[in-house]
């Protein structure tokens, strides 16, 4: 075991929080499963779980193999990788898939693997550390929105365009944390109003032109529609769903049914990823509720406290905007499930069934842990002009 212990770095924390989460996800996993095994067909329980098992241990594999890269090679990666994610999100887009009749291009499928892959999840990460990276070369200087138009803002605004005709929830936390990221940076603050502005307007005027041209391209604009209607209204697609979730949250009591003894998971569309949070209340009562959202709570604390401590600029300013974004998701999740906020369609990190989620949030926590193992990177080393030298 010492062995074992020997070659992880960071923040054991960290470590910690993440292991107790993707152990307490076999239960609810496995028991929300039989909703796609015997509502829709698909599978069986065991064979749920142990997909579940295996993209975990591969997102251990993630973190372990991340965490052992030093930070600095993340810088001149996403420069690297911007061009990429462009490509990709592009292709995803052009697939052109329809579910309902709305826009799904979410997902790419990888070849002989047989799993999707969220190309949006790759975008927000690679987006974050590369405004991480121009922020902290611009460390010395006051920026203005002139200045950064080409190197930042055109490609961040190239990606979310590209992220929201099938994906606003995504668009929208990706958004948010840019803005908290050139808060922290030192952006003026006019010039932050001026960006919220923009932004505003270029949500408003997608939807009018989706609104009047909806054979352009498919759009969830209707879906975004419905969601918020059904989030007032007492009937409807998202109200059904959002019904279910209240029934099972009510009948958790203090402790819970216990796990396995969900009754609604049996009629809860998407029980075992959206809306696995109302299954854990159910099976666990208000004390599993607490306890999930404490643990969260937990690694938000440890992401800042690794932020704090880090030191280079840069370092910071990634661990923030890769960090927090998982905690946020957890608590849109959670809101959700409990009708506070209206479907958005996000996962719960590290509990949700999925791939690509899994993957980008260990790869996240990977760099966050590469950070907590660093103490002795510069300024200067990290922010060299050349990105190609990571390749060497």
């Amino acid at each position: 075991m010492k062995d074992i212990f020997k070659h992880i770095k960071g923040d054991r924390s960290i470590w910690a929080i993440v292991a107790v989460l993707a152990i307490f996800s076999f239960m609810p996993i496995y028991s929300a499963s039989t909703n796609l095994v015997y509502v829709v067909g698909n599978g069986s329980t065991i064979g749920h779980l142990m997909k579940h098992v295996v993209l975990l241990i591969t997102g251990f594999a993630v973190i372990y193999g991340v965490h052992r890269i030093p930070y600095r090679y993340f810088s001149g990666g996403a420069v690297l990788m911007m061009p990429v994610v462009i490509l990709l999100l592009m292709f995803t887009l052009a697939q052109g898939r329809v579910i309902g009749g709305a826009n799904a291009s979410r997902w790419i499928s990888i070849p002989f693997v047989g799993i999707g892959f969220q190309t949006s999840t790759l975008a927000g990460l690679v987006l974050m550390i590369y405004v991480s990276r121009y922020l902290a070369k611009n460390k010395d200087r006051v920026i203005n929105f002139q200045d950064s138009l080409l190197q930042l803002w055109l490609p961040v605004s190239v990606v979310l365009l590209l992220v929201l005709p099938a994906n606003f929830s995504t668009t929208a936390i990706i958004f948010l944390m840019i803005l908290l990221l050139i808060f922290i940076g030192g952006y003026p603050l006019k010039q932050i109003g001026y960006i919220i502005g923009i932004g505003l307007f270029s949500l408003l005027f997608f939807i009018l032109v989706a609104k009047a041209f909806p054979d352009i391209m498919p759009n969830r604009v209707n879906t975004w529609q419905s969601r918020i209607e059904g989030f007032s209204k007492s009937e409807g697609k998202e109200n059904y769903q959002v019904e279910k979730a209240k029934i099972a949250i009510a009948t958790g009591g203090m402790v819970g049914r216990g796990p396995g003894k969900s009754v609604q998971k049996n009629f809860l569309p998407q029980s075992s990823s959206d809306f696995i949070y109302a299954i854990i209340v159910e099976e666990y009562g208000f004390v599993g509720a607490v306890v999930v959202v404490f643990i969260y709570l937990l690694l938000l604390l440890r992401i800042l406290i690794t932020a704090k401590q880090a030191t280079t600029i840069f370092a910071t300013l990634m661990v923030l905007g890769v960090g927090i974004p998982i905690v946020f998701q957890a608590m849109i999740n959670m809101a959700v499930a409990v009708n506070i906020l209206p479907v958005t369609g996000q996962t719960l990190p590290l509990i949700s069934s999925g791939g690509t989620s899994i993957w980008m949030t260990c790869f996240a926590l990977g760099m966050i842990l590469s950070v907590s193992a660093s103490k002795n990177e510069t300024e200067e080393t990290i922010l060299d002009d050349n990105p190609l030298d990571i390749l060497h």
